[in-house]
This record gives C-alpha cells, structure tokens and sequence, in this order.
C-alpha cells in the first residue's frame, strides 16, 4: 500500500485531469459502456514531482473493451498515461504497463489507482474522495440517487481499532473456516450440507457482515441459526461444532426430515434453502412466499430460470413458460430412462477441461441429454392454441437466467414400482464449467441436441467455477456422505462428519460426485 499523504486533492486534479473523465462515463451507464469519452477531444499533461512530463496525444476511446480480448468484464482497467484498456484479471493491463512502462492504471468499476511498480492500489483520501464525487455525478444524472452509502468508522470504531490492532490474516494456509461437524445419528446428510453452504461465497460473505435482519417472534428462525453457525465456523476456533440446535429447527419446520433414520442429503438441501427462503425478508420487507417476485439472499444465490418451449408439430407454434429452480437434477447412464445416444466425436470433457478419458461420460453430455428437444408422443398430446386441437409436440428444456450458484443433482437414486438401487456410473466434471450452449438464447447454435462451439468465447457471465461436490458411498440402503469443499484457489479439503482432511484436485475430480456445487466467476470471489 502506498500512501500519497503529499498530494493534495487539487494537486490530483491537476496530476490526472483525466482522472474524472475516465470514471464518470464508465459508472454513468452502470458498468458496461460502449463509450467512454465523449465531446471534444482532451489533450493532457501530467507533471511527476521529479520533473519528469508525459505529452498525451489528444484521443478518445470510441469502444471500453480489453484491447487484447475484447472482453469487457475481467476487472477492466484503463492506463493513465495514454488510451488502453486491458484486462487485470488475465494480466493484459500488466502487459501493456510492463511494455510501455505505464505504471499507474485506474479501476474502471470501482476507481481505484492500482502501481505497477508498488503491486498494489493506492489507498489515499483525496483519490476517494474523487471517485465517490464522479459516483454520485453519475448516479444524479441516472436519476437513481446514490445506490448505496459508504461506511464510515465512528470514533467509537476508530477507538476499538486502535485499542485492537491485531488482525486475522487470510493466507494460503489458513484454516480459519473449516471446522468438522459431530454427526448426531445418521446425520451426516445434514453435515455435508452444510458444510457446502458456509463455504458458499456470497452466502458466507452475507452471514459474516450481520446482513440479515429477524422479526419472527418466536425462538425458530432458521436463518439466525444459520447467522450463528457461520459466526461458529469462522471463529477461529479448530474443535467440532455440534449442531443440534440446527437438527431441531430442521425436525421442526421440515418434519419429513425428523427422526434418526437415513435421509437423502438432495432432499434435505432443497428442504433447507426452502425454509431459509421463507424465513427471510426480501428488501420491501414483505415475505417471501413467492420465488418468483422475491429479492431474499437465498433467491438472489441460487435461484435461476429455466425454459421450456413446447412446440406443435403440426404448426410449429411454440408455448414458453420460465419456471424458477434451485437445483438441476440430471439422468445417468445406467438408469432405466434411457440417455440419449451421443454422436462420435462429441465428447464434452475438450469443452469445459475435463481430464479424463473421452469414454467417460461428461457432466457436458448430462446437461446436452437435459436439454435437448424431446418428442411427447401420441400419450401426451397437448391442446395447440394455434391449431385449437390436440397435437404431438415436442419439448426443450433450455436456461433463461443462470443462478449465481448452480448446482447439480446426479440423479444417483432409482425408485421405481419395480426397482430401487444406486446407479454408480461414473461421470466426469470439470473445474470450471461454461454454460453458454445450454442458454435459452444459444438454442439457434444446438441442432437436435448436437452442440456447437459458441463464437462468442468472450462470455463470462456464463462461466462457472466448482466449489462443492457432495460423496455418497454405500448402497441405497446402507451409505455415508462426504463433501469435498474448496477453501482457496486450488486448496480442496474433505469433510467427514468432524474430520477435516486436505485433499488434492485429483481426489476431487476422480470422486463419484452426488451434488455438485458451481459458483459464477465473474464475480471473482477468490
């Protein structure tokens, strides 16, 4: 951190006069501008304290795009000294400051003045000050106010930290948020659940910041219990937790679950975020009953938007509904519905990186099987509104809004009239996952369910990031859960009930997988 205690806010504005000019334009259209200087054209001088000038050629950006990629998103920043824009998150800005030597680059999303030759952002008053003052210009002229207030310390805070200067650093090999979780009985279903939860990024980041706010009058919020469990996990402190106020709150509000017998860790997700979703309040205070018209945190982490157009073979009109999911449930191989032929040649693991042998089926050829064009047959004719009869149809299933966590449900457990067992069938998923053939708006580029690279690679709102997988070994009779959870970049661990062991990236990817747990990367919460 560099503090340029020296520079006065006028001495900045005179420094960098094109400091305002490159942040207003970028908040004013909210973070995606497609111009970012506009009107005359500026030429500027910016005078170093030792003397030393830089001429600026007198040019406008017409586009606000990484001029290496294209992209728009990665973190995007802007060179001080000439007109670049470049990536931080793939290092393009790094490579123009180290070729040019343009050593000082402005944060277009949050203001921020990053040094090359510190590695670090500037932190000083003055430069804040100008930031939240273009932030605010942008936002009156948007009509919207200010989105949100800064938090400024009260000198009671000030006075805490000063008596307290002590702080927990985050490093590599730190261990503070993992923490074993004594089973109950049978309860390991519930530990592995949670233990992907607490280490569900936003949802930690929410919980740890004393976001939610509780009117139940009763004692059996589970959402406090879930606030307090966080606080549990990332106490600092390394013995088991015991979770027995979380298993009675659960026994009370999802009284299928009650009880010691074994239960299916799928089911008790789905029951958890259910009640978690109607324990919250959504920002106008109302509650939330409805997922479609809700604003809770569960809903704003997991809940996406899935498609299904159905279409008449008669008149080829097409009926749309979006119905909202938490979860993704998919057939495997092996089962007694039958999965769909792939193509030579189509194996998805060059797709989204998966390492494993072309033979093994793909999470990618799960998610093609889910979302391709399914014919309803003569048994389930649909009334056509155009033809205004019965008529055979078919129906594709396709993503209209991808959460910000995805997870999937391997469909692992067959319960039929006639059979019920485990399907172990190995399927592959990768590290990082690309959603983008599988959106509503990527169906023109799949034929019948065969995929096709989509052209624009650039997209990564549509990428996805794995954080979470959920084990179950046994039978279906007889099993145990485990959970693989990912604490840093490329740090995995195992969670066994209370055992917390590391494991590496191979363990994770050559594990059977149950429920796996994706989270966006754009928002880059590493």
């Amino acid at each position: 951190m560099l503090a340029l205690n020296t520079l006065k806010l006028d001495q900045w504005k005179r420094l960098c006069p094109r400091l305002t000019c490159r942040l207003s334009p970028f908040t004013r259209s909210g973070g995606a501008c497609s111009v970012v200087s506009s009107g005359n054209s500026r030429r500027a001088r910016c005078e170093a304290e030792d003397g030393v000038s830089t001429q600026i050629a007198g040019l406008e950006a017409k586009s606000c795009i990484c001029h290496l990629c294209g992209a728009h998103l990665n973190r995007l920043h802007s060179c001080l000294h000439c007109v670049f824009f470049g990536c931080f998150s793939k290092k393009h800005i790094h490579e123009h400051a180290k070729s040019k030597r343009h050593n000082l680059a402005i944060d277009l999303l949050y203001g921020g003045i990053y040094c090359f030759v510190c590695q670090d952002y500037i932190y000083d008053k003055d430069m804040e000050q100008i930031a939240k003052e273009e932030q605010r210009k942008a936002w009156k002229l948007q009509g919207i106010g200010e989105k949100y207030s800064m938090w400024e310390p009260t000198k009671r805070e000030l006075e805490l930290l000063r008596h307290n200067p002590k702080r927990r650093k985050i490093t590599a090999n730190c261990t503070i948020g993992l923490r074993g979780l004594i089973n109950l009985g049978n309860t390991c279903f519930m530990n592995c659940i949670v233990q992907a939860l607490t280490h569900t990024p936003l949802l930690r980041d929410f919980f740890l910041s004393d976001r939610h706010k509780c009117e139940m009058q009763s004692n059996s919020c589970l959402v406090c219990e879930m606030s307090q469990l966080f606080q549990e996990f990332y106490s600092g402190h390394r013995s088991p937790h015991i979770p027995f106020r979380l298993l009675h709150l659960v026994w009370t509000h999802a009284r299928h679950l009650a009880g010691y017998e074994q239960q299916d860790a799928h089911e008790f997700l789905i029951a958890a975020l259910d009640v978690l979703h109607r324990h919250c309040k959504d920002d106008n205070g109302k509650k939330a009953n409805n997922p479609n018209h809700c604003s809770c945190i569960i809903d704003q982490i997991f809940t996406g938007g899935l498609q299904s157009d159905v279409t008449c073979q008669v008149c080829h009109g097409v009926s749309t509904t979006i119905d909202p999911f938490w979860d993704i449930s998919l057939d495997l191989p092996g089962s007694s519905t039958p999965f769909w032929p792939l193509s030579p040649g189509s194996d998805g693991s060059v797709v989204n990186g998966d390492g494993h042998p072309s033979g093994a089926t793909t999470l990618t050829d799960c998610l093609r099987r889910f979302t391709r064009p399914e014919h309803l047959g003569s048994s389930a004719k649909i009334k056509c509104s155009g033809c205004h009869s019965y008529q055979e149809s078919t129906k594709q299933l396709t993503m209209k809004r991808l959460p910000i966590v995805a997870c999937f449900h391997l469909k692992r457990f067959e319960h039929s009239a006639k059979l019920r067992r485990k399907i172990t069938t190995y399927v592959s998923f990768p590290l990082e996952l690309d959603m983008t053939p599988f959106m509503a708006s990527s169906k023109e580029s799949r034929m019948n369910g065969q995929y096709l690279q989509p052209v624009d690679s650039l997209n990564n709102d549509n990428k996805y990031s794995l954080f979470a997988v959920v084990n179950h070994q046994g039978t279906l009779e007889s099993g145990h859960y485990t959970t693989f959870i990912r604490q840093h970049k490329d740090q995995w661990f195992k969670c066994d009930d209370a055992i917390i062991t590391k494991a590496s990236i191979k363990d994770v990817l050559d594990s059977e997988g149950y429920l796996l747990f994706y989270h966006k990367q754009f928002l880059e919460y590493e």
